[in-house]
């Protein structure tokens, strides 16, 4: 999977195309979205009492369209970053950072959309005596059972993976390494808030058969490690989340209304003495229903981490924020 993903040579995330040749996610669907991120960040450089610097992180950034909207925010204190694979975009404006890795001691806004659900991770599917063995699988898509399950993995799927003793074929996906690639990133803030987005799943409605998949030009395609797709796997958001931080789950939906994205359609009277703006309202609300579509982006799990900060004011009336036990 990852060589698939991120391989230097034929890796799909470093096809020229890039991700939005293939699929769109929530900041292709609308400025709106970014507005938001960057209306978060306001919020974020408020709690922390305006800094000197304010750092925006943008992991997963694709080939830059979130953080390239956002480098004029905050101007002369904003120090923007994107972190992914591919080279950078020759159009990312001059003052936007490129790097492989999250910058140390950053201080304000880690922001992840659709990060987490494609870093690499093993699948185990269950044999007829019950034991969950790792799912291997070759470059043309063929199958089979290798090895029992090693021993930090089983234990990650005993804590967050609970079976009722399905038959044999239960797959899991083993969301360990995304565990570890959030914390460290996480570790690497100094202050500030720590957001991931992603297709998610909690304990309570694991998919017994898993959520692998490949996308190809906007198609969904059977997951076959060669280069010519995404892999996507949904994210265990419940186990992602570093222990002994202030955190929230939440939907996307509610996340954005917080953030003041709303679907409402504007007043039919404004048709009548301002059709122009009657329509880029109505187009703009439209736009707004997509990125909050309970049954599609709006559905979408957010979680919240406050590091060494205080909530953010915008933020604090969300049900659910409490502190994880280590």
């Amino acid at each position: 999977m990852e060589r698939a993903l991120y391989g230097p040579q034929g890796g799909f995330y470093r096809r020229p195309e890039g991700p939005a040749g293939h699929f769109r996610t929530s900041v292709h669907a609308s400025t709106q979205y970014a507005q938001a991120v960057g209306r978060l960040l306001l919020e974020v450089d408020a709690a922390l009492g305006h800094p000197e610097e304010i750092a925006l992180v943008d992991i997963g950034a694709g080939r830059g369209e979130l953080v390239g909207r956002l480098a004029d925010l905050l101007p002369g204190r904003l120090r923007a970053c994107g972190v992914e694979l591919a080279e950078r975009p020759a159009d990312l404006p001059a003052g936007v950072q490129w790097c492989e890795r999250v910058p140390e001691g950053a201080v304000g806004l880690l922001f992840a959309n659709e990060w987490l659900d494609n870093v690499p991770l093993d699948l185990a599917e269950r044999d007829a005596a019950g034991v969950l063995r790792y799912l291997e699988v070759d470059g043309a898509g063929q199958e089979r059972l290798g090895e029992p399950l090693e021993p930090a993995d089983l234990a990650w799927v005993e804590r967050w993976w609970p079976s009722d003793g399905e038959p044999e074929g239960e797959r899991v996906e083993i969301g360990r390494p995304r565990d570890e690639a959030w914390a460290a990133a996480v570790g690497r803030l100094d202050r500030g808030l720590a957001v991931a987005v992603d297709y998610a799943h909690r304990a309570s409605d694991r998919p017994i058969f898993g959520t692998l998949t490949g996308f190809r030009r906007g198609r969904e395609v059977p997951p076959v490690p060669d280069g010519s797709c995404d892999l996507t796997a949904h994210v265990a958001l419940d186990s992602v989340a570093v222990p002994g931080i202030h955190s929230l789950w939440t939907t996307q939906r509610e996340a954005l209304h917080a953030l003041g994205v709303s679907g409402t359609r504007p007043p039919l009277e404004l048709a009548g003495r301002d059709p122009a703006g009657y329509l880029r309202a109505l187009a703009a609300a439209g736009e707004a229903a997509e990125l909050t579509a309970s049954a599609g982006l709006g559905g979408f799990g957010w979680l919240l981490q406050a590091v060494r900060m205080p909530v953010p004011e915008l933020l604090a009336g969300l049900a659910g924020w409490q502190t994880l036990e280590p």
